[in-house]
């Protein structure tokens, strides 16, 4: 079989695969509440104590208190990744903070916040008792 037909085929399939993964509300975002953002922090540590969790309005972001320090959940598509914010910077952004990772594989991400509710978690991850969290200091 030739090459250009080959590539035409696998494209087209993934194209296609694609569109009915979407057309069938399998990429939908999965958005967050006080549960299921706490089930998605014990999915990605188990072994921690989750205290509180504080979705954001959006629903795509979530604030975990644990034990351990503060954490974020924040959705991917269907799935959720979790991070713990002890190394985490805290940056003001347009849309709410961005916050940036000492880890390669998620290097930041941007939460989307309102101005109350960017205040509100500056404040609770700034007090966090981890003495690492680091925070740029803004106007």
């Amino acid at each position: 079989m030739p090459l250009e037909i080959l590539v035409t085929m696998v494209v087209c399939g993934v194209v296609a695969i694609a569109i009915i993964l979407h057309m069938s509300g399998r990429s939908a975002v999965v958005p967050l509440t006080k549960d299921s953002a706490t089930r998605a922090w014990l999915r990605h540590s188990p072994d921690s104590a989750v205290q509180s969790a504080r979705p954001a309005a959006t629903g795509h972001a979530a604030l975990i208190t644990t034990e351990q320090g503060m954490g974020i959940v924040w959705c991917f598509g269907a799935d959720t990744i979790a991070r713990p914010l002890d190394t985490a910077k805290i940056e003001p952004h347009p849309k709410g903070l961005c916050l940036r990772f000492a880890d390669f594989s998620t290097p930041s991400v941007t939460v989307i916040l309102s101005s109350q509710e960017r205040a509100v978690w500056k404040d609770a991850i700034t007090a966090a008792p981890s003495p690492t969290v680091r925070s740029q200091k803004t106007g």
